[in-house]
């Protein structure tokens, strides 16, 4: 199971670190000091040792009743760790009969030390050693003059000069292991807040880039950091801010393109009253022309029936664009109905068979799909199917191929047109099916929008792309065969 700690905040990150950097200073201080007051006191103890068995010796030899050996004392000193302790053994006439200093043998006790002595003994108990300070300038000497008495009968001194209190490599050694420890632990706090401030202002130095650069770099999102503190939350709430100003532009566009639908809805109301009629009428006047005069001409026969075909064709145009507005203005309703789809696209190719042997259009169809009846309406997909024909006849001015291809795929019926034309753009290819977006010199480029609506309101889709292999481009429907999901 993942362990999860609590989120922190960063006044108490940075709690934490000067709490933890505090911690290990203080640590470090009471650490050292600690093993150097062990390491005073183990000295100390090694002192006294030391000590006690120089005056073991010295008494030894006051009291002893043979010869003794006079070279034991001066190697017991001369073995210990400590180099300032000089022990001398004067006798109770004030010589100085054996020390661990052979120049002090034969030599006179201290005049000043033993009237010091007298004084002491005065004022309190001669059987306790009593030190004085014998090196004024020299606080760490001190001079130990021991009485040796047996039976109350003063057999001697024991005069030891000890300097116990030169401590001076072991505070050194704590100074060097405490300056180190606190450069060391600052090292670390440097390091530590190095890091820190740089994991904080690198994904903050991301944000205020973004937010500087929105105007050139559009509404993008700044990557996410998983983290839970105050600039994750930074990086999140800036996130969902872009993603409201994504949502409010987007309305707005949406608005934008409503009011312009409604307003092209009103012009396209007013052209179909101001403009279809009277092609209509026009249309009538030509095939009473045709019809009247076409008989009476012998050599101009031909010359003439094009020329009247060729005013049909544009009053047919214009009819085309003022129908495809009354579409654009108004909202799409479908009536479903059986429908084979191949039969649609036969009665598109009739129409268009003069135009498509005029500029020597092959048309080469496929099936591999099997039956081609689905729930359509009719009517809006044979004026998807023409739009798609027009538009490739248009491709290929000097002649081509048009392909079409019936196919099933991941549960549905496709319907592909591919030409050999001059193709189409992958960038151009992601605009064509916007509004008033089109690449040629004719048309007002609604056609393709308005095949679109009417694919989805079938529950289906359309899309264009390069023709494999090239040139040219292909336009592909796509019908659900589980049945047709009328959009809302």
């Amino acid at each position: 199971m993942e362990l999860r700690f609590p989120a922190l905040s960063l006044k108490a990150k940075l709690l934490v670190i000067i709490i933890v950097l505090l911690a290990a200073t203080l640590g470090a201080v009471v650490v050292i000091s600690l093993r150097t007051q062990q390491a005073i006191a183990h000295a100390e103890q090694k002192n006294v040792k030391d000590l006690a068995g120089a005056i073991q010796i010295s008494v030894q030899e006051l009291t002893a009743v043979g010869a003794t050996d006079r070279d034991s004392l001066q190697n017991y000193v001369r073995n210990l760790h400590n180099s300032g302790i000089e022990v001398s053994i004067a006798s109770s006439e004030n010589l100085i009969i054996n020390s661990s200093n052979p120049r002090l043998i034969g030599a006179s006790v201290n005049p000043r030390t033993k009237q010091i002595i007298i004084n002491a003994h005065s004022r309190s108990d001669a059987r306790r050693p009593a030190p004085y300070d014998l090196v004024p300038n020299n606080r760490e000497t001190t001079v130990y003059l021991i009485p040796i008495v047996v039976e109350d009968h003063l057999m001697g001194y024991v005069q030891v000069i000890a300097n116990f209190g030169d401590y001076t490599q072991l505070l050194s050694q704590a100074r060097v292991r405490l300056v180190t420890l606190a450069l060391v632990i600052f090292a670390v706090g440097i390091v530590l807040s190095y890091a820190l401030a740089d994991r904080y202002t690198r994904p903050i130095k991301v944000v205020t880039s973004a937010a500087q650069n929105i105007a050139a770099r559009g509404l993008e999102p700044v990557p996410e950091v998983r983290r839970r503190d105050e600039i994750g939350q930074l990086t999140r709430s800036f996130n969902e801010m872009l993603d409201q100003l994504r949502h409010a532009r987007e309305r707005e566009h949406e608005l934008n393109q409503l009011e312009r639908f409604t307003a092209l809805g009103q012009l396209a109301g007013g052209l179909a009253h101001e403009i279809k009629n009277p092609l209509h009428f026009i249309s009538l006047a030509v095939d009473q022309i045709r019809s009247r005069y076409a008989g009476q001409l012998s050599n101009e026969k031909e010359n003439f029936l094009r020329q009247i075909a060729m005013i049909k064709g544009e009053i047919h145009r214009l009819s085309g664009l003022i129908q495809n507005f009354l579409h654009y203005g108004k909202p799409i309703e479908i009536r479903t109905a059986p429908t084979d789809l191949r039969a649609i696209v036969n009665d598109v190719l009739a129409l268009s068979e003069s135009r498509l042997k005029s500029q020597h259009i092959e048309v080469v169809e496929e099936d591999g799909a099997g039956p081609t009846i689905l729930n359509v309406d009719a009517e809006k997909i044979r004026t998807c199917f023409l739009n798609v024909v027009a538009n490739a006849t248009q491709a290929m001015p000097e002649g081509g191929s048009l392909r079409i291809v019936f196919a099933r795929n991941n549960g549905s019926l496709q319907v592909s047109f591919a030409d050999t034309g001059v193709g189409i753009d992958p960038e151009v290819a992601n605009r064509v099916f916007e509004p008033f977006f089109t690449t040629k010199r004719e048309g007002i480029g609604i056609g393709l929008f308005l095949s679109k609506s009417i694919m989805e309101k079938h529950g289906g889709n359309i899309r264009i792309e390069p023709n494999s292999p090239p040139p040219g481009a292909v336009v592909t429907f796509s019908f659900p065969l589980n049945g047709v999901r009328p959009q809302a």
